[in-house]
């Protein structure tokens, strides 16, 4: 079941765009960060790691994309999620190559909202997993300039290996942007991941050259026990301490340098 407690310290607003509508949660104050949750939705995991970037003076916005806020992570979840609501929706891009989620052009008008809303120099945006893509692609919104991709596990399947779920104009534009306004991408994701082929990281490193960095951590640095190999940077396989925790402080030390300079 659902605990929507987990979410008690953030303001929920329903935010409409083109056809979709979706709940996003809101807290804290500062220059806005999107935090998009991974499979199978807005878990206690996700929002642990939004509290500590709100705690770092962000305003976090957590769109609700799928799945019911709150509730616990459990396999039987993870597959309703996977294969029976996200594969068969058209706002989402599975299995497709060469090109981005429809429900990224929401996501872009949440960023303009929230940039709106908060100032700055302009919104961070974060994906997990099944939305670590989005948040490259969301970069043809101006006012993005702060994309962090946690093991971007997008597109699936052979032959997919060395690609990742954006366009080649959304690519061209990034790399055009990235050169013109001295930005930078943040990657994080354990070595050996079958859901981050090393393609995908060679890919990104070819294409963006030194604005691409990379944090690629051993499978024995995520946190043990969890039933499952590791996979979840900021969430389910974050340590106690180590290399997972420097990658987590590096997140928001990232945001820290392009959203408050």
């Amino acid at each position: 079941m659902a605990d929507i407690d987990i979410l008690k310290h953030y303001e929920r607003f329903d935010f409409a765009d083109g056809p979709w509508t979706r709940p996003v949660f809101r807290r804290g104050s500062g220059p806005a960060v999107i935090i998009m949750h991974e499979i199978p939705g807005l878990h206690p995991l996700v929002v642990r790691y939004a509290d500590g970037v709100a705690a770092a003076g962000f305003t976090v916005y957590l769109p609700s994309l799928f799945g019911e806020p709150g509730r616990q992570v459990s396999n039987g979840y993870v597959v309703r999620e996977m294969f029976l609501n996200v594969c068969i929706r058209r706002e989402f891009n599975v299995w497709a190559n060469g090109k981005s989620s429809a429900i990224v052009d929401w996501l872009r008008a949440l960023a303009r909202k929230a940039h709106a809303d908060c100032g700055g120099p302009g919104v961070g945006a974060l994906g997990m997993c099944f939305t670590g893509g989005f948040a490259l692609a969301m970069m043809t919104e101006p006012s993005v300039i702060a994309p962090v991709l946690s093991q971007p596990s997008m597109p699936i399947g052979k032959g997919r290996e060395r690609a990742i779920d954006c366009s080649k104009a959304e690519i061209g534009c990034v790399k055009k942007r990235l050169v013109e306004e001295d930005l930078s991408v943040l990657g994080l994701a354990f070595h050996g991941d079958r859901f981050v082929p090393p393609g995908r990281f060679e890919m990104l490193k070819a294409e963006l050259g030194e604005r691409f960095e990379a944090w690629q951590l051993e499978p024995q640095d995520g946190q043990p026990g969890t039933g499952v190999p590791s996979h979840s940077v900021l969430t389910i396989h974050l340590a106690n301490s180590g290399p997972t925790r420097e990658a987590e402080a590096r997140t928001i030390s990232f945001f820290n340098q392009r959203l408050k300079s």
